[in-house]
């Protein structure tokens, strides 16, 4: 009988475990919905209130080449160092699902999307940089 018992109460603890789990992650789930929504409102926000936007991490080589194109520019963008925020992980994870990219860096010119490192480059590279943030560059000004 004694056995039974022990049996019992383990069947019982193991039932109670298991709901607190389960309503647990609900309530955790939740939590990480508002966030991430919170995180998105910040992108949202912050996007919207500088011209020159880039989410990065401090210590990436990517995220330093891409500063360095706006510093050849003269220009300063606003930088959001992700690794150096208590919530930069929930931001990152809602900046990839608003651009569809999971790394850093991920530029933004006047609201509009620019990409990555690469793509940040390049735009300078061709000139479409320099127009999109209505700047001249070196040939425009040695023609004038």
């Amino acid at each position: 009988m004694a056995k039974f018992s022990k049996f019992i109460i383990f069947v019982v603890v193991l039932i109670v475990l298991s709901l607190s789990l389960l309503f647990g992650s609900a309530s955790e789930s939740e939590a990480d919905a508002k966030a991430e929504a919170a995180s998105t409102a910040f992108i949202e926000k912050t996007i919207a209130s500088h011209s020159i936007v880039i989410f990065s991490k401090s210590y990436c080589p990517y995220c330093r080449r891409a500063k360095a194109v706006f510093k050849e520019l003269d220009q300063v963008p606003h930088v959001v160092e992700l690794d150096e925020r208590d919530d930069g992980w929930v931001i990152q994870k809602a900046l990839s699902k608003t651009v569809g990219r999971h790394t850093v860096p991920q530029v933004f010119i006047n609201g509009k999307h620019i990409g990555g490192s690469d793509d940040t480059v390049e735009a300078y590279e061709n000139g479409e940089l320099a127009k999109l943030l209505g700047i001249a560059t070196d040939d425009e000004r040695d023609e004038f």
